[in-house]
């Protein structure tokens, strides 16, 4: 029993790889899935599970080759909105780097089969204030069409919260984009 015990308590303790989704079909490409509109709608959990923020994206993506470039327009809950632009590029290894103005540095991430890893810091308003966010999004592609992105916030290695969001790439722009 006790050996039972220590392996459940070892195996609950690994993390996910991104090298566990290689091989899963379906594969995500971003510069396919992310290459024209995309609608998505999620919501900003706090560290205790409260839903404190819901809100919409309306997207619009396009690539030259391996640069990218995705608009977004959120519109939220209680009536604000916000517009991000993100630079995004693929590199041969299956790595993406993205930019966008309120991030601080560079996003980096990997895809493996179905499963994209992103990690940035973001530079969030908050009270009038701003706060440097690290976000660890782990997204997952369901089919041409379906996107499920789930996020962990994180400040000075404290859990603040997570957001939950799905997208679905509109059905007349799904697998048809240029790469």
């Amino acid at each position: 029993l006790a050996w039972l015990f220590a392996a459940l308590l070892l195996s609950s303790c690994s993390s996910v790889r991104i090298e566990d989704y290689r091989g899963q079909q379906p594969v995500l490409d971003l510069r396919e899935y992310f290459n024209g509109r995309i609608t998505a709608w999620g919501q900003f959990q706090d560290r205790s599970g409260r839903v404190i923020k819901r809100f919409t994206v309306d997207m619009t993506g396009s690539w030259q080759g391996d640069e990218g470039r995705l608009d977004e327009h959120f519109r939220y809950d209680d009536g604000s909105t916000e517009t991000r632009i993100w630079y995004l590029t693929r590199h041969a290894d299956g790595r993406y780097t993205g930019r966008a103005a309120d991030v601080v540095g560079t996003a980096e991430g990997r895809a493996e089969g179905p499963a994209l890893e992103w990690s940035y810091v973001l530079a969030l308003p908050v009270d009038g204030k701003v706060y440097h966010v690290k976000f660890h999004d782990w997204m997952w592609l369901h089919d041409a069409q379906t996107l499920v992105n789930r996020a962990r916030m994180s400040k000075f290695g404290i859990h603040l919260g997570e957001v939950t969001l799905f997208f679905r790439k509109q059905a007349a722009d799904a697998g048809t984009g240029e790469k």
